[in-house]
């Protein structure tokens, strides 16, 4: 997040901008306190949201590649290698951690918004990557989530051009 410090602000937003660090510090020590009146409410309440974020990005980072990787797979068989196989694995774990350690992650990549839009990512990497033309990818995920995070599924291969 960059912290741009506003014409006008508090001693707490000072600091904030100066050393988030040490605002951060401050920020816990008066919660530990219970000195909620003394509290940076507004930046406290950003940087609160701020953490699902990362989580959400964390995810989604994860179905990006995961998804990159089972296009390639798909549609550049002659060459497959493990070094893919591996980081499509990898991908499903890291997805499945992270929905144990955060439930409510399974819900948002289920949204179908969020899906669509790392199947694009994932497309888009994929045509930069493979050099192969745009229309050789579908525009439309033809694999469900649910395809995609089973640990046994890798999509019959379309041949090489």
């Amino acid at each position: 997040m960059t912290r741009t410090k506003p014409i006008h602000s508090t001693s707490h937003s000072d600091l904030y901008y100066r050393d988030f660090v040490a605002w951060s510090d401050e920020q816990a020590l008066l919660l530990e306190q219970e000195r909620f009146s003394e509290l940076d409410l507004i930046h406290l309440i950003e940087e609160v949201r701020d953490l699902g974020r990362r989580e959400r990005d964390a995810i989604e980072s994860q179905l990006e590649r995961l998804l990159l990787h089972v296009l390639k797979w798909q549609y550049q068989p002659k060459l497959k290698s493990s070094s893919w196989e591996i980081s499509i694995k990898d991908a499903r774990r890291q997805i499945k951690k992270l929905c144990r350690k955060y439930p409510v992650l399974i819900k948002h990549i289920h949204k179908e918004d969020v899906f669509d839009e790392c199947y694009l990512d994932a497309r888009e990497a994929a045509i930069d990557e493979t050099g192969l033309p745009k229309k050789t990818f579908p525009l439309e995920c033809s694999y469900s989530l649910d395809q995609v995070l089973n640990s046994s599924f890798f999509p019959e291969a379309i041949a090489d051009e």
